[in-house]
């Protein structure tokens, strides 16, 4: 199976469909590009396809804030419009008066 385009975009909000956390998507594979012991660390019965859309997040669950890559077959998006805490989103987003998460522009020298 080829990898197609991505189902959801940066600067989206989404939930993980299987663990209680959600986050800010900051970066996109088109198919998986982790190492091989991050994916056997997976259980298999939960593992999912290389062949598809990974996702960086910028994570948080009720406890603590982290970076995340997610399959693109665990994600949903998240209808909350809650904002977010996690610190490294600043950095590299602004939140608008709709609550929309707009990536900031990039200088380059």
């Amino acid at each position: 199976m080829k990898a197609g385009f991505a189902k959801f975009a940066i600067g989206q909000v989404v939930k993980h469909r299987l663990f209680d956390f959600r986050g800010l998507i900051f970066d996109v594979d088109p198919e998986f590009d982790n190492t091989e012991e991050w994916w056997l660390s997976i259980p298999e019965e939960i593992r999912p396809r290389k062949d598809q859309p990974f996702y960086h997040l910028f994570a948080e669950n009720a406890e603590t804030e982290y970076i995340a890559y997610v399959s693109e077959q665990n994600l949903v998006p998240d209808p909350s419009a809650e904002p977010l805490r996690n610190p490294m989103i600043a950095e590299m987003f602004d939140r608008d008066e709709s609550g929309l998460y707009r990536a900031k522009p990039i200088l380059a020298h």
